[in-house]
């Protein structure tokens, strides 16, 4: 009920995915990411626990090919699952049991993967690497473009509603994690976030790391 896509800047180590379902709340349950170690999508009939696993593995210094294998000894359910991790170094490795629903399929390519299952047809997740490779700029804009590919594509074969795009950076911390939980036009709705947020991304980074030198707010009762 999913099609996602993960991938990473070499050149400012940003990581990140973004992710698009017909059920709701998607992100919440199926994206994580970990600042310097890599982003693990965790979907399909959902296991929210295998997704910081992965993440706590590859922290480890468990090989991200190996992932699959520690985490079928973990979930005795595994072959319902679909699994994407990608390393810091931009090495992935997917994973569809054979309990995954409908059509499915996963990609890889330079410094991205995609995934996905009960879609329209397998060229899905194709589509998705072949839009990350192919643009430029800021890793939000290609993670965006490459999901919008990816519904282009034929997506998944019923309505999407919900979708997130979920970032990390150099703080310990998310810098971006925005959702639509249930929209009629989730990725639609997600990139007028993106638009919203991305002149703010820096001050809230800002005011954590250094409140002095942080813009105000530009609300009633801060000066």
């Amino acid at each position: 009920m999913t099609f996602s896509v993960a991938g990473l800047c070499p050149d400012t180590g940003m990581m990140g995915c973004a992710i698009s379902s017909s059920s709701i709340a998607v992100a919440s349950r199926c994206a994580f990411v970990h600042s310097g170690v890599g982003v693990a999508l965790s979907q399909n009939v959902t296991n929210p626990v295998l997704g910081p696993l992965a993440l706590e593995l590859l922290q480890e210094g468990v090989a991200v090919e190996q992932i699959p294998g520690v985490l079928a000894k973990a979930d005795p359910h595994f072959q319902w699952r679909q699994l994407g991790v990608l390393d810091r170094q931009g090495n992935g490795v997917t994973f569809s049991g054979d309990r995954a629903l409908g059509l499915h399929a996963t990609a890889r390519g330079r410094h991205c993967l995609a995934m996905g299952n009960l879609l329209a047809n397998t060229r899905v997740p194709q589509a998705m690497v072949a839009a990350f490779e192919q643009s430029r700029g800021h890793l939000a804009e290609r993670l965006l473009l490459a999901l919008e590919a990816g519904l282009e594509a034929g997506g998944e074969l019923g309505p999407v509603h919900s979708a997130g795009l979920l970032m990390s950076a150099e703080p310990s911390w998310p810098v971006v994690d925005l959702r639509v939980d249930w929209h009629i036009a989730p990725l639609h709705e997600l990139r007028l976030l993106w638009r919203q947020y991305q002149p703010q991304m820096q001050a809230y980074i800002t005011r954590a790391q250094d409140p002095a030198q942080a813009d105000a707010f530009g609300v009633p009762g801060d000066e």
